[in-house]
């Protein structure tokens, strides 16, 4: 039995499986905590990484590896491999003013033609003109810009600062995927390439970017083992799912996400539909949402009852919950872009306003959020024929129920488990067959 590692380094915590190449299942594994906060020391997550190797059992039996990580965080390094600030993650909004500025240069049709993509404060592209601005002494250090799987990737394989890593700062020995490099705002998913002038406009300067492996490309780690590029973690996610074209992944966490496989690239100026790359040479067109399993959390907060007892109260009333309807924008809303947005319920009579009907206009409020995302993307051409719904509030047996009713799919609920991770560790297992 020939055994390969998955890694997601995910906000909250790392988490490694280890798997029997073959069969895909799981021998053993690991986790380790990440510190809260928006903007990180990557040496927390080279921490965590060792910390959750060694939970799972340790490397000296495994074979090839590859890590699936948390996109967009903006890693720069100087020319001595040393980490030059803090790292600014996704869900950062500094950049905000930055991502106004580029889209105001470049325009809104060009970027999402060059690049599949729109400026929002997620993207690295954005924090890179912010560092610009608003540190550049520490943008006049910066020797290369990697993601934070890319520089964990780099450092398991033996490279780094002199005195801390073996085979010393090579820059050149960054790699990445396409799905990670997809999230950047400057790499081209139709040519494959970066896209300088942008990176450029960016950072104010060129520097060094991880080399893009293609789908069963893959380098070797200071052992000798073999090493995939890795992946964004929607895209590790949706390998790990065993998602395929015509496949929709809804996961329903604190935020929401929306994201399918798809043969063809897509380009949306409105900038709804992140137009991503996935890891396998197909794209992975996304939507994001803010209100998702926040919003049965809230109703359930307001009844007085477990998430259990909310699904039964909503599987009580019938579908419409009797003209209730909740717009459910707690936290104002990306899709459709109404940041100043507030939830609203609407359709109260004497008679429709029970607490049966409140949890089912919860469930189905929030489900219609979501499916704003699925119109979205076939709105695009995207073939949509099957929904995966995952996360935590997938767990609720009224979101199973409804979700069909709500989303005009078929709807799939795989049984929870470290998907990212075990898409890692399903490309270290092509990368080891190929």
């Amino acid at each position: 039995m020939s055994l390969v590692m998955g890694v997601d380094s995910s906000t909250q915590s790392c988490k490694v499986v280890i798997t029997d190449s073959e069969a895909g299942t799981v021998v053993r594994q690991g986790r380790a905590s990440h510190p809260d906060g928006t903007s990180v020391d990557p040496q927390a997550w080279w921490t965590a990484l060792q910390t959750a190797i060694a939970d799972a059992g340790g490397l000296d039996d495994v074979e090839a590896w590859a890590i699936g990580g948390q996109q967009h965080g903006m890693v720069v390094l100087d020319a001595d491999g040393r980490v030059i600030r803090d790292a600014l993650l996704w869900n950062d909004t500094r950049s905000a003013g930055a991502a106004a500025d580029l889209t105001a240069e470049f325009g809104a049709e060009e970027l999402a033609r060059r690049t599949g993509l729109v400026p929002v404060a997620s993207f690295t592209i954005t924090k890179l003109r912010w560092l610009r601005d608003q540190e550049p002494d520490n943008a006049a250090r910066v020797a290369a810009v990697a993601l934070p799987h890319d520089w964990l990737t780099w450092r398991l394989r033996g490279f780094g600062p002199e005195g801390e890593a073996p085979r010393g700062p090579v820059l050149d020995e960054l790699i990445t995927d396409r799905s990670d490099a997809s999230g950047t705002g400057y790499w081209n998913p139709q040519t494959g390439g970066y896209d300088r002038e942008l990176l450029i406009a960016a950072l104010g300067r060129d520097a060094v970017l991880p080399r893009v492996l293609g789908p069963d490309e893959w380098v070797t780690d200071a052992a000798g083992r073999r090493v995939g590029g890795g992946a964004g973690d929607n895209a590790g996610a949706a390998l790990g799912l065993g998602a395929g074209p015509g496949d929709v992944v809804v996961s329903i966490g604190t935020s929401g996400t929306v994201f399918a496989v798809s043969e063809e690239r897509t380009i949306d100026p409105t900038g709804t539909v992140a137009g991503f790359a996935d890891c396998t040479g197909r794209f992975l067109p996304l939507v994001a949402t803010l209100n998702a399993a926040r919003v049965l959390d809230a109703i359930a907060r307001l009844l007085g009852v477990d998430h259990a007892e909310l699904s039964r109260l909503a599987l009580a009333a019938e579908p419409g919950a009797g003209g209730l309807t909740l717009v459910p924008y707690f936290e104002g809303e990306r899709t459709p872009n109404l940041p100043d947005a507030t939830a609203s319920l609407t359709g109260m009579t004497l008679a429709s306003t029970t607490r049966e009907n409140l949890a089912r206009a919860a469930v189905e409020g929030m489900l219609s959020g979501l499916a704003a995302g699925l119109e979205a993307l076939r709105g695009l051409g995207v073939p949509l024929e099957r929904a995966l719904l995952v996360g935590g509030g997938a767990q609720s047996e009224a979101v199973r129920q409804i979700a069909p009713l709500v989303l005009g799919l078929p709807v799939e609920v795989p049984e929870p488990g470290e998907y990212v991770a075990r898409g890692a560790a399903r490309q270290a297992a092509s990368v080891l067959a190929s």
